[in-house]
């Protein structure tokens, strides 16, 4: 079973960056696609970015433009660059991998940003 492990969070400033990671377990995984998600608390959880298999990358309106979604396939990683940082940015990020019909999450990191 992979695992994917997020990591990066903590607290930001508006207006400031911070950059997210997911690490997959296995050097062998090869996703369809790595998506990001966020969920806020008392809100639906939201799709936020997604990078495919040929690192064809999306985004939600609400990030585009602020936010990078890259990969490092040498050390399994995806990485979420986030920038000017606004506190509705405020959530659990999520990591998510798709693989036909299966889906792998991760624990979640959360980020908050200070106004």
């Amino acid at each position: 079973q992979v695992q994917l492990v997020e990591s990066g969070g903590g607290l930001g400033q508006a207006g400031g960056s911070l950059t997210l990671s997911c690490a997959a377990s296995s050097d062998t995984f090869s996703p369809d696609s790595i998506n990001w998600y966020r969920q806020a608390p008392g809100k639906q959880r939201e799709w936020v970015a997604t990078i495919t298999r040929i690192s064809s990358t999306h985004y939600a309106d609400s990030v585009l433009g602020r936010f990078v979604i890259s990969r490092d396939n040498a050390k399994n990683t995806v990485y979420l660059q986030m920038k000017d940082l606004l506190p509705a940015d405020t959530a659990v990020y999520l990591c998510n991998a798709r693989l036909g019909p299966r889906n792998y999450w991760g624990q979640g990191t959360q980020v908050t940003v200070s106004s």
